[in-house]
């Protein structure tokens, strides 16, 4: 099962859960809880979490031969009581995001930022990275050891919240067997997410209801992404500036900007109007009548 058939689609009308399988019935949903009141459980599960398991530090700090360079949680216990737990980690973030009227918090593990000439991924951007999703349990719900491209714009909220402070691989080699091997500074990290930044109240496979969930990941390359490829990267049509793009409209044809190829419905496409008579990208984007409206968004330039 692979992350882009396991976490939120946002289509252009509003959002929607995808199908594990073609012939899955449609997701289970329960009735909502308090979004406030749900936010507040998972913290107490997440921090009970925190204090309880610890990531393998050690090998990271002192590198046995052959590791890979992933990041593996477990829980602390009579035999390993001495673990510094991932609460009083000096590498784990807390991290607040407002979504659907709720200040959430989550927190990231920033093992390894990653290669710092390499430009970070914006929260619509595509990334490479492989992954490993699993409850607060420890099983494992989803996982791809080979690296994988995702959309960030298809994921649910927290996994490109998570992801967006870290920096992909300077490089890479191919092999005589055409394998590929990466240069050994790729971002290596992990979120821990309440379910109202994952699935809240839908019920995925072998994830229940208004699960918290935790992905540990290792980043290899990143895309800027244009989707409608009008010339104005995804990221800069977050006209609100919330990193959520489904609710950036500006003709109100329930298509959103970083999808439509006329953002103002003037019936001219968005790219002739911030190009030059050669097609070249002109940046600032250009405002015809000084109405302090780029002409990509005023139908009455």
């Amino acid at each position: 099962m692979k992350l882009n058939k396991f976490l939120f689609l946002y289509v252009l009308a509003g959002i929607s859960l995808m199908s594990c399988d073609k012939d899955d019935d449609s997701p289970e949903v329960v009735p909502p809880r308090d979004r406030g009141e749900q936010e507040l459980a998972d913290q107490a599960a997440l921090d009970a979490y925190l204090d309880t398991h610890f990531y393998n530090y050690e090998e990271f700090e002192a590198a046995p031969e052959g590791f890979d360079y992933k990041i593996e949680i477990d829980t602390i216990n009579a035999d390993n009581a001495g673990k510094t737990p991932l609460s009083e980690s000096p590498l784990l973030e807390t991290k607040n995001f407002n979504y659907e009227g709720v200040n959430y918090t989550y927190y990231v593990l920033k093992v390894r930022e990653g290669a710092s000439e390499m430009p970070q991924p914006k929260f619509s951007d595509s990334v490479f990275v492989s992954y490993k999703g699993t409850l607060l349990n420890r099983s494992t719900f989803d996982s791809s050891q080979n690296p994988v491209w995702f959309d960030l714009v298809q994921t649910i909220p927290g996994f490109g919240l998570g992801i967006t402070g870290f920096r992909g691989a300077s490089g890479f080699e191919i092999q005589e067997d055409n394998t590929i091997e990466w240069k050994n500074d790729y971002g290596v990290g992990a979120v821990f997410l309440p379910s109202g930044l994952a699935y809240f109240n839908a019920f995925r496979g072998t994830i229940p209801s208004y699960s918290p969930l935790v992905f540990a990941f290792n980043l290899y390359g990143v895309n800027e992404a244009d989707h409608d490829r009008d010339g104005i990267p995804s990221w800069r049509e977050d006209l609100n500036e919330d990193q959520l793009l489904i609710n950036d409209d500006t003709d109100g044809d329930l298509v959103p900007n970083y999808a439509d190829a006329d953002d103002d419905g003037d019936f001219i496409p968005t790219r002739e109007e911030i190009s030059d008579e050669n097609g070249n990208i002109i940046f600032p984007y250009p405002d015809s009548d000084n109405d302090g409206t780029p002409d990509y968004l005023d139908p009455n330039n």
